[in-house]
């Protein structure tokens, strides 16, 4: 069987692209150097230029590139120089390739108000790219059982000094991303509301695992997540990303297939979180993105837009719009 993730196994399935003048902001895509598989500009042009109409994109931090030395709180910067070389370069490629419009970082918010040093020097080092933070709240007693072994500190996001640096994080202007698992949805809607005047942006729909011990609870999941993304829209602090769900840990089993799905299997498989999270939330708080190259394991960037596409098909222009574009501009001041 050919290795699933790898571009001869993506090939297997390649579909006409639909609404092709349609404009898109993919709002999360990641970009890392390393020995056996980089990500880098040209592989993200690559897929950004594989048909749909990507105008710009949000780099959204992922561990790469860390300084090696100098003080720890301030290595995470090392990433932000990395990415601002790149999307220098990106605004050199013809004029219908995507440029890297926006980038957020990694800082420590345990500092509390302290965390405004890192700020400010990812401020410096970004070029006028830097829109906020992301530091993982993902933490699950089964690590064994998952593809992405990060474990954050237990109990993050009821921290008082997390919560005053992400009370500073907002006081500066800046957004926060928040990625964590399906289990931890209500400590999250507890974070927004104790710090209202942060915008939050919930990645991977709070990430429904599907691998493990959680891989015969899918409907169970599915029905508790449900009440919780009802409870995450009534912050009206909190934004949405629609995606993310293609991961391997979210157990749809793509990643050892022996083809990658189509788009209608993509759509059959996870249309339901998308409208319901839609129907929660609204349009115009809504965005979809890729979550390349980690969801590119499961599928190819074009079938995954055609299978978004699909999706938001139901919805008025201007909502689609607002999905695949305006909204991402608003939150990230694109």
């Amino acid at each position: 069987m050919t290795t699933p993730g790898t571009p001869d196994w993506l090939a297997q399935v390649e579909e006409p692209i639909l609404d092709p003048e349609r404009r898109i902001i993919d709002p999360h895509h990641h970009l890392w150097r390393r020995d056996n598989h980089s990500y880098l500009l040209k592989d993200l042009w690559a897929d950004t230029d594989s048909g749909h109409r990507i105008e710009k994109t949000v780099f959204i931090e992922c561990g790469a590139s860390y300084r090696s030395d100098g003080p720890e709180t301030l290595r995470c910067v090392g990433e932000t120089e990395f990415v601002r070389e790149i999307a220098e370069q990106s605004t050199k490629g013809s004029p219908d390739q995507a440029r890297i419009a926006a980038i957020v970082s990694r800082a420590d918010l345990c500092l509390a108000e302290a965390v405004e040093e890192v700020l400010q020097a990812h401020i410096a080092a970004a070029g006028g790219l830097f829109r906020g933070i992301r530091q993982s709240g993902a933490r699950d007693t089964h690590p064994e059982a998952l593809s992405i072994r990060i474990r954050a500190p237990e109990g993050l996001y009821a921290r008082d000094d997390f919560r005053r640096g992400m009370k500073r994080l907002g006081e500066m202007g800046f957004t926060f991303d928040a990625w964590h698992y399906h289990h931890q949805n209500a400590e999250f809607a507890a974070l927004a509301q104790a710090v209202p005047d942060t915008v939050m942006i919930l990645d991977h729909f709070g990430t429904p695992l599907g691998v493990g011990p959680y891989a015969d609870q899918r409907e169970e999941i599915f029905t508790q997540w449900r009440k919780d993304i009802e409870a995450l829209a009534r912050c009206p602090n909190v934004v949405a990303k629609l995606g993310g769900l293609a991961m391997p840990d979210n157990g749809f089993g793509w990643d050892k297939a022996e083809r990658p799905p189509t788009s209608d299997e993509f759509v059959a498989a996870q249309e339901r979180y998308y409208l319901h999270t839609i129907d929660a939330f609204g349009p115009e708080r809504c965005m979809f993105e890729s979550n390349f190259p980690v969801d590119k394991r499961s599928l190819s960037y074009p079938v995954l837009y055609n299978g978004l596409k699909k999706i938001a098909s139901r919805f008025s222009d201007d909502e689609q719009d607002a999905m695949f574009y305006g909204t991402a501009a608003r939150v990230y001041s694109i």
